[in-house]
């Protein structure tokens, strides 16, 4: 799939897709949860892993774990060898010019925190601009808060529309000779609202003048397992993600950065790693990535992020964007249906989520219940408190897809629904 402002998909990507033997791979889709089939619909929490993924990293930890990057036995060697492969492997998924525009970081947390404590507090001064939009998680939101707290920038808000888009025009209209920062979800993880990137930052690029460059970073956490990225092609100077929402393990995470870019921040954290010399006089600091990788990483977790990564390359992203589009859209005329169920945010932006409440109902209560019928989804404020206040309500329910969903468990979606419409009718 081409990147677009819209998940549209050419005729040959109608393909037969085997949801059957993708959920083999998957252990866990097998359990029963309170003895009915699980139905997992709480991937924009956290993937589930296929079996490559941890196989991949038992075979790692059994054959090949060291500490890298600073023994010459032959296991450090071969470990240092995987975790640099890893790296590479990123890139190519980014398509990024090179592996050193890679630095791993524990989650797009961490990520979005590096950019806002390193970029952030060398480069904004008092009155500076910061543009975030309504609908951002709080990962998004917290940092930048405490940057322009400790710096004197200025957050301003992008605002939605009534069917919770950002539209180009609500970022361009905020753009003034002040702006330094643009951060931005790709995807909203409480409404599956799909941003408009590349218009965004052509709108950005267009703006800004050559002596005062405005910085894009882009939250891609929800994004990347549901589509193709291709961070030359958006001219992003940041795109952070999860590996455990790309069918990867916890605690790692992907910060890519424009290299030019990197190599004029100082360092995030400081310690083993991340310098190129000691003394008591001073300290001089290794280049990019290595600069942000103070420590022992997560070795066997990058490991897993680069078989999560050949696994859903090896399926097709466009083929998966494809597949959970159908889903998507089958799912959204099902709960049509339901009386006293309201879905939020706009259909036609919607990539891999739908939020909804329902009459009389607090989505806690819609979440109990569902979980009694084996079904699994995510309700609260989905870490995006600054929306839910904006929508007036307090919190959603929230189903999301994932590869190996099917459309057999929307229906049973829709039954453990049309059970909890029955209760507080």
């Amino acid at each position: 799939m081409k990147m677009s402002e819209r998940l549209e998909f050419p005729p040959e990507h109608n393909l037969a897709y085997d949801v059957d033997a993708y959920r083999a791979d998957f252990p866990i889709l097998a359990e029963k949860i309170h003895g009915k089939p699980l139905v997992y619909l709480d991937n924009a929490g956290s993937t589930q892993r296929p079996a490559q993924v941890t196989q991949a990293m038992v075979q790692f930890e059994a054959h090949a774990y060291a500490n890298i990057h600073r023994g010459v036995h032959e296991l450090s060697v071969r470990a240092t060898e995987r975790y640099e492969a890893a790296r590479q492997t990123v890139a190519r998924f980014l398509n990024a010019a090179s592996r050193d525009e890679i630095v791993f970081t524990r989650g797009g947390t961490e990520a979005i925190n590096l950019v806002a404590a390193s970029w952030g507090r060398s480069q904004l001064r008092a009155g500076d601009e910061i543009i975030l939009t309504t609908l951002e998680h709080h990962s998004n939101i917290v940092p930048w808060q405490m940057v322009a707290g400790a710096t004197g920038a200025v957050i301003r808000v992008a605002p939605i529309n009534d069917v919770g888009e950002v539209t180009v025009e609500a970022i361009a209209g905020l753009l003034s000779p002040r702006t330094r920062m643009v951060a931005f979800a790709h995807v909203s993880n409480a409404l599956g609202t799909l941003l408009p990137a590349q218009r965004i930052i052509t709108a950005i690029r267009a703006y800004e003048k050559k002596d005062q460059p405005i910085r894009v970073l882009i939250d891609g956490c929800q994004a990347v397992a549901r589509m193709p990225v291709d961070v030359r092609a958006l001219d992003v100077d940041f795109y952070a993600f999860s590996g455990h929402k790309l069918y990867g393990p916890t605690g790692i995470g992907v910060l890519y950065g424009k290299k030019a870019l990197l190599n004029t921040m100082p360092p995030y954290q400081t310690g083993g790693g991340m310098i190129a010399s000691v003394s008591f006089e001073g300290t001089s600091f290794a280049p990019p990535p290595g600069r942000f990788e103070a420590g022992t990483p997560a070795i066997t977790q990058a490991v897993g992020l680069a078989a999560a990564i050949d696994y859903v390359t090896g399926i097709g992203l466009d083929r998966i964007a494809h597949y959970e589009d159908t889903l998507v859209r089958y799912a959204l005329q099902k709960l049509t249906h339901i009386d006293g169920l309201t879905i939020i945010g706009a259909d036609a932006q919607r990539a891999g989520v739908i939020s909804f409440v329902m009459k009389n109902a607090h989505p806690h209560d819609v979440g109990t219940i569902l979980d009694r019928q084996g079904v699994a989804v995510r309700a609260g404020h989905h870490c995006a408190q600054p929306l839910m206040e904006h929508l007036g309500v307090p919190a959603t329910a929230r189903a999301s897809f994932g590869l190996y969903n099917t459309h057999e468990e929307v229906d049973a979606l829709a039954q453990a629904l049309h059970k909890v419409q029955e209760i507080f009718a």
